[in-house]
């Protein structure tokens, strides 16, 4: 029996390198990842724990517990821009996710700026998540969290996480899969305890206001808190960067982006609504008399010890969380790098022999997030602000990847890979691109005129500032102009071609 499962893993794997050549590509990555090493990558990355805590306080602060159902309709949505990604990681299994999806799709210059948008929201991620991992560690220590301590725990975690992911795919799959262990058994846990014994408020809640009014109307309100639903529901396509460490990747990726959003959706939802229904003093909440609700609202329930035995299970979301956004981030920036499109490509495209990583673009990615933490020094709300910029970066690059997809349909293209929507897919390529559109409208829109110009307008600023940047330096160095590898040719692509 081992000996023929043997066998059908070379064969595996030698179709899957068969397919990579046709793609024009080779590859040095070590393919062990098995689908639910690749999901738990994606479910980590998305990270209902860490999503839901991240952004609970102000979410509910700004409208109330009916801002919990903007986790089912950012869900829906994202379940849409998931089955598209889906279609397309199926016919073309290149690691680097939307930069070489682009590249085939569109082509160069259209890629260079997607995977530009991509690779500096991911950043934002990954430094928002070290930053956000911060009070967690300050309570569990018992210590005061002021703006050096902040940033010097949020560097020195990834520090850690770059070491844990120079070590390996192997441990890269090891760790994202505890982590989703750990993280979906201590929703279930935790979340199942408050609801069977320190429920406080009734479902009723879920669908009133609270006397929350903006400019007379509730709706902006439940609008603006549409944030934490959409900052939950990215981190499938975490998958698909690693394609080229997953066996069987063409029928492997477009299932494992879905499961993400099933099961880490779910998990966020469920989270969410626990911790609404067992807060103590909801109106000390929305009035923002109470700035930190998730632990007000688990000591009350657990005691102190229970609090803390909760907040190491959220610190080891938070490391598999890290972990997963630099993989995806290290592969964008290799993938980048292989195809000769950005400045120091020789380095940045070297994969290690002993670990089959690319180890210089783990490196970079962990010191570029780890300069963004800096912020935190000099910015009071340096989570939040950066967590917004990060979810609109996000969403701005999906959907540059949903409109190349609507793009390459119009030239022609079929899409070739053993996943398809069929005549379903192009109402889904649709849909699932005005509802990214609106999205991203919705977290860029500047809502806090009393506040100071870089939290109203921070977003923009910074999105407006990324996106000329890198159109500048493509304008003028024209990094899209190297390399050989193909681009734009994916509707003139038939099926031999992919033999």
């Amino acid at each position: 029996m081992n000996r023929y499962m043997r066998t059908e893993k070379v064969i595996e794997q030698d179709d899957d390198a068969k397919q990579l050549r046709a793609l024009s590509y080779s590859s040095k990555f070590d393919r062990t990842m098995s689908r639910w090493e690749n999901f738990s990558l994606g479910f980590t990355y998305l990270s209902p724990v860490v999503g839901v805590y991240s952004v609970f306080a102000t979410a509910i602060a700004t409208a109330g517990p009916a801002m919990w159902w903007t986790y089912l309709i950012a869900g829906l949505g994202q379940f849409l821009v998931s089955l598209v990604f889906g279609e397309v990681v199926s016919q073309f299994p290149i690691s680097g996710g939307l930069y070489p999806w682009s590249r085939r799709l569109v082509g160069r210059r259209w890629a260079w700026l997607t995977g530009w948008i991509y690779g500096w929201a991911l950043f934002a991620t990954i430094s928002a998540v070290s930053t956000g991992s911060t009070p967690f560690i300050s309570s569990l220590l018992g210590v005061n969290l002021s703006p050096v301590l902040q940033t010097a725990i949020a560097i020195t975690l990834l520090a850690i996480v770059t070491l844990l992911n120079l070590s390996g795919t192997r441990l890269l799959a090891r760790v994202a899969m505890f982590g989703f262990i750990c993280e979906l058994i201590g929703a279930i846990a935790v979340g199942g305890f408050l609801l069977l014994y320190a429920r406080h408020q009734p479902l009723a809640v879920l669908v009133e206001t609270h006397g929350i009014r903006v400019g007379g109307s509730y709706w902006p309100a439940f609008v603006a808190s549409a944030v934490a639903g959409m900052f939950c529901f990215f981190g499938f396509e975490a998958c698909g960067d690693v394609a080229e460490e997953t066996p069987n990747a063409s029928r492997t990726i477009p299932k494992t982006m879905r499961m993400t959003i099933y099961i880490g959706g779910a998990a966020a939802i469920f989270v969410c609504l626990a911790l609404i229904l067992a807060i103590p003093d909801l109106p000390a909440v929305i009035q923002q008399k109470d700035v930190d609700p998730v632990s007000t609202t688990l000591i009350a329930a657990l005691g102190l010890f229970g609090f803390r035995v909760v907040v190491v299970i959220v610190l080891v979301s938070f490391i598999s969380c890290l972990l997963s956004l630099q993989a995806a981030a290290s592969r964008l920036l290799y993938a980048y790098a292989r195809d000769e499109m950005i400045a120091g490509s020789r380095v940045l495209s070297r994969v290690s022999v002993r670990t089959h990583v690319p180890a210089n673009a783990v490196i970079t990615t962990g010191a570029i997030a780890a300069a963004m933490s800096l912020v935190g020094l000099w910015l009071v709300h340096a989570i939040g602000t950066i967590i917004s910029f990060a979810s609109a970066g996000i969403y701005v690059a999906f959907q540059m990847l949903v409109l190349a997809a609507l793009i390459a349909r119009a030239r022609g293209w079929q899409p070739l890979g053993v996943f398809r929507l069929g005549r379903w897919a192009l109402p889904v390529n649709i849909t699932a691109l005005i509802f990214g559109l609106a999205g991203v409208v919705d977290i860029a829109w500047p809502r806090s005129p009393e506040q100071p110009w870089y939290i109203n307008y921070g977003i923009i600023v910074g999105g407006a500032a990324i996106v000329f940047s890198g159109l500048t330096y493509m304008i003028l160095a024209k990094p899209y102009a190297h390399g050989n590898a193909p681009a734009g040719d994916a509707h003139q692509l038939g099926a031999a071609d992919m033999k």
